[in-house]
């Protein structure tokens, strides 16, 4: 029923990659908190290289604040500070980080002339929203209690992330985001306007390629885990 692209095994042996490093981070005085809002930090860099049309330096603030975010929880359950306020803290940085890249991705798009990838951005913005929406509501009413939601669906954040990374990596090295003229073709009559739409290229197939798979890959994982629920429901 899960699905999950990515396995209980596997994303604990990721956070125990982390450990050390967060340990690290830990000698220097750094909290998980502090952790938490440096990732966002982060993140808001990201958005905003994104609506400055930095495609590349966006993709790659994506994937470090990405990794980041791993060490928070890591340095967490390494000196024994785990506790509500602080996994409050994370989640709620997580999602707010992850919509605010999306959004200036769809501000770089628009300001391209790009509106088909503001659009996608804006759907992936909503598809995203849904995931985490699914999981904080079912776990308030009791259903999936701890991190089991997590595992739950194709897309959660961690897959979104590397694919939005990734994608953004790809467009700052494809290159140009935005129509690039008309074709002019020539017509049969003077009096016959023969324009061609606007032109589109790599960087604009990369972007909207990226952003309708994470679309995707979202919407599915919000109905996984509503027909999760449904069967938690009958069985209790």
């Amino acid at each position: 029923m899960s699905g999950s692209l990515v396995s209980p095994e596997l994303r604990t042996r990721v956070r125990g990659l982390a450990v050390p490093i967060a340990r690290g981070f830990g000698r220097l005085g750094l909290t998980p908190n502090h952790l938490t809002l440096i990732g966002f930090g982060l993140t808001i860099v990201a958005a905003w290289a994104a609506a400055s049309q930095a495609w590349l330096a966006a993709g790659i603030l994506v994937l470090v604040g990405g990794v980041f975010d791993l060490f928070d929880g890591a340095l967490a359950r390494a000196t024994g500070r785990a506790n509500r306020l602080g996994a409050f803290m994370d989640s709620v940085f997580d999602r707010w980080g992850e919509g605010v890249v999306y959004v200036g991705i769809a501000w770089g798009a628009a300001n391209a002339g790009f509106v088909e990838g503001a659009v996608l951005a804006t759907a992936a913005l909503a598809s995203a929203v849904m995931v985490s929406y699914t999981r904080a509501k079912s776990e308030s009413l009791g259903f999936t209690p701890g991190t089991g939601m997590a595992n739950i669906g194709l897309a959660p954040r961690e897959v979104r992330i590397a694919l939005l990374a990734v994608g953004l990596i790809g467009v700052g090295l494809w290159g140009h985001i935005g129509p690039i003229g008309p074709t002019i073709w020539t017509c049969p009559s003077e009096l016959l306007s023969c324009v061609a739409p606007d032109r589109y290229v790599g960087g604009d197939i990369a972007l909207a390629a990226t952003l309708g798979l994470i679309t995707l890959l979202a919407t599915i994982t919000t109905i996984q885990r509503i027909l999760h629920v449904r069967a938690q429901a009958r069985e209790g």
